[in-house]
């Protein structure tokens, strides 16, 4: 498992190489949760998608993302919030090998 360095900001876009994989991660804070945008090799995998605690982001293998992303609050089990983002809920990346 790797943490993903995020920051506590309403919006952010992050670029990261994860398992050989060039991703593209945004992240913008609306009233109800934060959305996930996920860009793999410049091919869009996934658009709008709530963050939630303990959630797989991408889910589904056939999507043909090496690995997957989760939110864990390391203070409860909340949703994630911009202002606590890199402090109480971390981002991290989780290998195919680690996933169940």
């Amino acid at each position: 498992m790797l943490t993903i360095s995020i920051e506590p900001k309403k919006s952010q876009s992050i670029s990261v190489s994860l398992a050989g994989q060039q991703c593209v991660i945004r992240m913008i804070q609306r009233e109800s949760f934060i959305y996930m945008d996920l860009t793999v090799n410049g091919n869009p995998i996934m658009q709008g998608v709530p963050c939630l605690y303990g959630n797989k982001m991408v889910g589904y293998s056939y999507l043909g993302v090496k690995g997957d992303l989760v939110f864990i609050d390391s203070d409860g089990q909340q949703d994630p919030h911009w202002d606590g983002l890199g402090k109480r809920h971390i981002l991290y990346y989780i290998e195919d090998s680690e996933l169940v």
